[in-house]
């Protein structure tokens, strides 16, 4: 086995991935969720947390609110009490007046909320009410929010999100395990970089945007929908894999921007992003290849996210998908070296 693939074993292999959250403390504890939290998963730490879903489950509900059209469907407040409708009802207009407009990826207060609210998993508030460590540091008027929510949140949604959430990450564990250290190794490789030290956190949300994950840098941090179909099965491993060459793609990108400035051209807009969905969709096309059999000749191969399941290339990136398969494809084949592919992309344009 590669010493890459070795370390990421040794380091990571006995991981515990789940982290149990103090919002869904009024659920027991079963054994499916033990056993599931003792799966040994390489190259990503797992949660399901409370603050973190319910801030992405008011964005989404806000967002459906403003626009009443198309998903994602506002929740049903079908049951609530008065003073349940109340607070959720307010939480919902705060969001709504600046929150549910910013772009989760590229909104930086959206990033630091994310963040922090991650950090918070454990508390039972964000105020520091129960604990100095839990003073989230938030704006008052958003913990307040928050605050209120929660109850009605825990209540009628959280249960049903958080089992949801843990469904989607033992059945990719599995895949990871199997998977995950190679995988990690063959990215880095392709991306002439290394992949980063340590864990990286995944928090497992009902609803992460309108592509259904997104990556956010310094730290790195992957926010990924359980419950989004283009998320499942087979494509839930791509999807992580994708997410975290976010972390290691920077080289690849500043060097299609060196080659098209020597050459006097525009930068081709998101080529380095067609590029990621293109590399993870064949290296893990390669790893999940079925065993040919005399029968049959091989099974059913893995569609890669953006070919079939999501039509990305015929949405705008035609060309892309061909000057991929020509020119960074032997790369990825080992038949010419990572500067000749991308200079061959860089003249393509």
């Amino acid at each position: 086995m590669p010493q890459l693939a070795q370390m990421l074993l040794s380091l990571f292999g006995a991981a515990t991935l789940l982290a149990a959250s103090a919002g869904g403390g009024s659920l027991a504890a079963g054994a499916a969720r033990q056993e599931t939290e003792k799966l040994p998963v390489p190259v990503f730490e797992f949660h399901s947390g409370f603050w973190i879903n319910l801030h992405h489950f008011l964005y989404q509900q806000a967002r459906a609110e403003e626009s009443r059209s198309g998903p994602p469907a506002s929740a049903s407040l079908q049951g609530l009490t008065g003073e349940e409708e109340r607070a959720w009802s307010a939480a919902i207009t705060y969001y709504s007046g600046g929150i549910a407009d910013r772009d989760l990826l590229f909104n930086g207060d959206m990033v630091l909320i994310n963040n922090r609210l991650a950090e918070m998993e454990t508390c039972p508030d964000l105020s520091g009410r129960a604990s100095p460590e839990c003073a989230s540091g938030l704006r008052p008027e958003m913990i307040e929010a928050l605050e209120r929510a929660a109850p009605v949140y825990r209540a009628r949604w959280w249960a049903q999100h958080d089992r949801t959430n843990r469904a989607w990450i033992a059945a990719a564990a599995p895949l990871v395990r199997q998977y995950g250290a190679v995988l990690a190794q063959q990215l880095a490789e392709a991306y002439q970089s290394k992949w980063p030290a340590g864990l990286l956190r995944v928090d497992v949300v009902n609803y992460a945007g309108p592509f259904g994950a997104y990556t956010t840098l310094d730290p790195a941090h992957l926010t990924i929908s359980s419950t989004d179909p283009r998320n499942q099965g087979p494509a839930a491993l791509e999807v992580l894999f994708h997410e975290a060459s976010h972390t290691v793609a920077a080289g690849v990108r500043d060097a299609i921007a060196r080659e098209c400035r020597q050459r006097g051209k525009p930068i081709p807009r998101d080529l380095w992003h067609a590029l990621l969905f293109y590399t993870t969709g064949q290296i893990v096309k390669r790893a999940l290849r079925p065993p040919a059999s005399p029968a049959r000749g091989g099974g059913d191969a893995y569609t890669p996210y953006a070919v079939v399941r999501n039509g990305l290339y015929e949405r705008g990136w035609t060309n892309y998908e061909k000057a991929l398969e020509l020119y960074w494809q032997p790369y990825l084949d080992g038949r010419v070296n990572f500067n000749t592919a991308v200079a061959r992309l860089a003249s393509a344009f």
